[in-house]
């Protein structure tokens, strides 16, 4: 046992030995002796350059726009139905086409509402006549002002049923409210229908209606004339259209604006229901320095950024305005001509030396888009 433990302990001497000898060669290739490396050469921000990219802080005008999603919907839209139950006599619309505000679509049977107008005539007529002799007996004092009265009164009774009877015999003929494209019918002839009953979709899509929703921070940069590209699934072509409502209040559940806009369409490109990918410009601004977002650092006094002078690398607080999907724009803290560095942030310190390579030229115009969540 005693052989084993001698021969366990040479070994571990052994070994650690041969590590300290390791360190002690590596220390002098390095730099001659403990305390004397690559970093002791110079002090504090010595030691070789760190290589990093870096962008010119130039002034740019900027067009921020954000892409969200949004639904194409009919200008004007509407079920036809009827205010009357009664049988389909007549059907006088073609599925799929063209019809103009007022033509008749659909009649409905009223004999039954004729007879019944015909009948109220009849009494107008002659509560009329009734009326007239009244009228005439008062004059001569034949008959008192109330006798009168009383004529009168059932006089306007029966022009108020007439009237009753002419309102319902105008229901039997289903007009359209508005000019549009009426859609696939679902009624046929001889059919007795209801207030229940669907008859046909008519739509107006000429324009069309763009509804979307705009995050809350985004509110402020928008207004009714603003402008509206988008495009749908249907086709690669972008479509314009302006903005010319907007909701007065945020949803307090999904913390988003409602916007609508109007788009021409006068090639019926655009059905209602598509999905459309919508490009929505907000503010402009101009002369404004654009960084990456990247070169922005969070610290606890809000925004920091490293920027070289003198090929040494500086901390400077910034104040940072708009944010898009990949740019950021800095309101405050920032000259125009510094040199920012736009990576290698983990590494970097004060003072610390660096060698940058600037990516791009100074550039005078910009137009950015932010991403947004999908608002519909």
């Amino acid at each position: 046992m005693k052989i084993k433990y001698i021969i366990y302990t040479l070994l571990a001497l052994g070994l650690a030995y041969l590590i300290y000898y390791r360190i002690t060669e590596n220390q002098k290739i390095s730099g001659g002796g403990p305390g004397k490396g690559a970093a002791g050469k110079g002090g504090p921000g010595g030691g070789p350059a760190l290589a990093v990219d870096g962008i010119v802080a130039a002034e740019t005008n900027f067009n921020n726009a954000i892409e969200i999603t949004g639904n194409i919907e009919a200008n004007e839209s509407v079920m036809l139905k009827s205010e009357i139950s009664g049988l389909v006599t007549g059907i006088y619309f073609k599925e799929g086409s063209n019809v103009s505000a007022g033509a008749t679509l659909v009649s409905i049977n009223d004999q039954d509402i004729q007879a019944q107008l015909q009948d109220a005539l009849t009494k107008e007529n002659l509560s009329a006549t009734s009326e007239n002799r009244a009228k005439q007996l008062l004059s001569k004092g034949a008959i008192s002002q109330e006798e009168y009265d009383v004529a009168l009164a059932n006089l306007k009774s029966f022009q108020s049923q007439t009237q009753l009877v002419r309102a319902q015999l105008a229901k039997t003929k289903i007009r359209a409210p508005f000019s549009g494209k009426i859609g696939l019918r679902q009624i046929s002839n001889g059919e007795y229908i209801s207030p229940a009953s669907n008859i046909a979709t008519l739509m107006s899509t000429n324009p069309v209606k763009i509804n979307f929703s705009i995050p809350e921070k985004y509110a402020n940069q928008i207004k009714v004339g603003s402008t509206v590209k988008f495009k749908t699934d249907a086709s690669s072509k972008e479509y314009q259209g302006k903005v010319y409502a907007i909701e007065p209040g945020i949803n307090q559940q999904t913390r988003t604006l409602q916007i609508r806009a109007l788009a021409p369409n006068p090639n019926q490109e655009l059905l209602p229901g598509s999905f459309a990918k919508i490009n929505l410009a907000l503010e402009q601004l101009e002369k404004v320095i654009l960084i990456p977002s990247e070169a922005i650092i969070p610290v606890l006094k809000g925004k920091m950024v490293y920027i070289s002078k003198n090929g040494k690398a500086e901390q400077v607080i910034v104040d940072a305005g708009i944010r898009t999907a990949d740019k950021v724009v800095i309101n405050s803290g920032l000259n125009v001509g510094d040199t920012v560095l736009t990576t290698g942030a983990m590494a970097l310190k004060p003072e610390s030396n660096v060698k940058v390579r600037i990516q791009g030229e100074k550039t005078k115009d910009s137009t950015s888009k932010a991403t947004s969540p999908k608002a519909n």
